[in-house]
Formats: C-alpha cells, sequence, structure tokens
C-alpha cells in the first residue's frame, strides 16, 4: 500500500498503543497529523492542522480517522478540494448527544465549531465502521451519519469505542477496509 494515508486522533489525542499508531508505523507513506499543543478543543484549528498536513502531498490521499477525528475528517471534506481516494471513518463519535462525564459538553463543542455535524455527501467513497456498543456513537445515529454522507456502513459488532482499553491496539480489518477504498 503506498498511497499516502493520514490519521487524525479524536478529542483524547495520541496513544501509542493505540490501533492508529500501530498502522501507521506499518504503512510507509503513512503520517500522523500532529497533536495540537493549543486551542486543542478548537474545530477550526484541527481542520487547519490536518490542511497543514495534507498541503506538501501531491497526488491523492487515503484518510483514516478514529472517533472525533472522523468529524474532523468530515468538516475538513466540506471546506477543502483535494484528491482523495477514500476514508476509513472508524466509530466516529455522536458529539449532538452528550457525551460522557470528563467531556466536552454539547455547548462547549458548539461554541467551539462542532456542531452542527454536516451532513452533506462526501465527495469520496468512505466507510463508516460502526460498533453495536460504543458510549460515544448511539448505532442508529452513526448509521444516520453514514447515511448523509454517502458512506457505506460496516457494523462491527460490540467493539466498544474501538480504542485500547476494549482491546484494540491491532486492528487488522482496517488495512482490508483501506484496500477496498484504494
Amino acid at each position: 500500500m503506498s498511497l499516502p494515508s493520514f490519521s487524525f486522533p479524536g478529542l483524547r489525542d495520541r496513544m501509542p498503543d493505540h490501533w492508529q499508531e500501530l498502522l501507521a508505523a506499518k504503512l510507509p507513506r503513512s503520517r500522523i497529523v500532529p497533536t495540537l499543543q493549543d486551542n486543542k478543543l478548537s474545530l477550526a484549528a484541527r481542520v487547519a492542522a490536518l490542511e497543514q498536513t495534507l498541503a506538501d502531498i501531491e497526488g491523492p490521499i487515503m484518510l483514516v480517522a478514529h472517533s472525533a477525528g472522523a468529524i474532523i475528517a468530515v468538516h475538513w471534506a466540506v471546506c477543502h478540494q483535494r484528491s482523495i481516494i477514500g476514508a476509513l471513518l472508524a466509530v466516529p463519535v455522536d458529539l449532538e448527544t452528550p457525551l460522557p462525564p470528563g467531556r466536552p459538553t454539547i455547548g462547549e463543542l458548539r461554541a467551539q465549531g462542532w456542531l452542527p455535524l454536516p451532513r452533506r455527501r462526501l465527495s469520496f467513497p468512505s466507510i463508516v465502521a460502526a460498533s453495536a456498543n460504543d458510549p460515544l456513537g448511539p448505532p442508529d445515529r452513526i448509521a444516520e451519519l453514514a447515511r448523509a454522507w454517502g458512506s457505506r456502513l460496516v457494523e462491527l459488532g460490540p467493539v466498544g469505542h474501538l480504542a485500547p482499553a476494549e482491546g484494540y491496539g491491532e486492528w487488522p480489518d482496517a488495512v482490508r477496509f483501506i484496500r477496498e477504498l484504494s
């Protein structure tokens, strides 16, 4: 897989044992969008970081996003035109539903530009990988977003939030989905 791919984490930033980190280490032309030092909750800052990371790449790109990173990808796609081959949007978080304690509130997310969530068809093929028991994305809401984005919905079963806490480390299906989109 020689296609440049870009991963970007969600609101909690990078974790060394996360499947995205492990996948990026295996893909020779992969890059991870850098963690923000300031304005960590600002959607505009996150979208700008993605755009800056993509700016020096020529040719087609594959986006690989997890959680709020999937929402960043969709917000970015609404405002920018690039040659994107496809996007793997793994367990997008539903930011329009109150998140568990300790996470940003709907008011904070709205003030930082995250809401409303885009509901426009993406201009490139995409797969939304959804969990049956994700505490941050009820299956019916994620299915609704996948339809709005024109994404193929893949139901993963009960994988939680597809994070190290649920045992995802390695996630071999990511490579399969990326190949399908390539």
